[in-house]
């Protein structure tokens, strides 16, 4: 039996959330909806891991924006130091 399994990329962590955990078998790709069907729910837990890795990400990033002036660019912050 074969199966599959998403997680969020949980660099730093032991145990990563299980996203989509998942026997598969040939007649999941039987039919087209049955395709479909595993395909959308594969999205789905794509998506997720997708959006815990951006929030990890952001929540673990230094405040860039912390030292800039309010509508100024990172150049004209430079130029202005």
């Amino acid at each position: 039996m074969a199966r599959i399994k998403v997680t969020a990329d949980q660099t730093g962590q032991q145990t990563a959330p299980v996203l989509l955990d998942e026997s598969v078998y040939s007649v999941h790709l039987s039919t087209d909806h049955a395709a479909r069907a595993l395909i959308e729910r594969l999205v789905w837990a794509l998506g997720d891991a997708e959006e815990m890795e951006v929030a990890r990400s952001d929540r673990d990033a230094p405040a860039r924006t912390s030292n800039r002036i309010a509508g100024a660019s990172a150049h004209d912050v430079r130029a202005a130091a």
